[in-house]
């Protein structure tokens, strides 16, 4: 019965609690004890049905749950013998799709996968399997796409643009620079013009960019 002599939002505190402790206690009747083997197997099974998860994202999850270490260690720990966690091929993946669908280059791939905890050595292995001319072409087509829709701007902020665009995606400044000059100047001689773009530089050097 609620004490209906406390202030609503007094009652509200005292019969809700609070939003850490509803999560606590608000297990499924007859399910696993928190902590347990077999609510830890549980939650890594609900988090790996929405996608693939590394080792590292799964322990957090768990962690935050409150499972105790040892009972992540074990669970995770025969999860990765039978396949369901697989952080080499989790990587190789998010490149795969990342690099393919966003245009990303291997640093920012790289960065992504080391913030999910995936290690050096399986980071490196993933971001290898991109060449330098992968990643060459796929510069080139992302410049292209964008090159008409700066047309009627000065051309420091052309090339400006689309080497910062470059770089937010992880493209290293040199390439960066050889990409935007040529295809400036591809679309300068498609509309009969021919300026000098050499001042198109890594490092955006030069009275061109002022």
């Amino acid at each position: 019965m609620r004490d209906k002599s406390l202030p609503a939002p007094e009652r509200q505190k005292a019969t809700s609690g609070t939003t850490q402790d509803r999560d606590a206690h608000d297990e499924e009747p007859g399910g696993p004890e928190p902590g347990s083997e077999e609510a830890a197997r549980l939650i890594c099974l609900r988090l790996l049905a929405s996608g693939p998860r590394t080792r590292s994202q799964l322990a957090t999850a768990l962690r935050k749950r409150r499972v105790p270490d040892e009972v992540a260690d074990s669970v995770l720990g025969r999860f990765a013998e039978v396949g369901l966690i697989d952080d080499a091929a989790f990587a190789r993946a998010w490149v795969e799709s990342r690099h393919h669908g966003r245009g990303l280059a291997r640093k920012v791939l790289a960065a992504e996968l080391r913030q999910r905890g995936v290690s050096d050595g399986e980071v490196r292995s993933a971001v290898g399997l991109l060449r330098p001319q992968d990643e060459l072409a796929t510069a080139q087509r992302l410049v292209a796409r964008r090159v008409a829709a700066s047309r009627g701007k000065p051309m420091p902020v052309r090339a400006r643009q689309l080497m910062g665009m470059l770089a937010r995606k992880g493209y290293p400044p040199g390439l960066a620079a050889q990409v935007v000059r040529e295809a400036l100047e591809q679309d300068q001689a498609d509309g009969g013009s021919g300026t000098d773009l050499a001042w198109i530089s890594e490092d955006g050097s030069g009275d061109e960019w002022s």
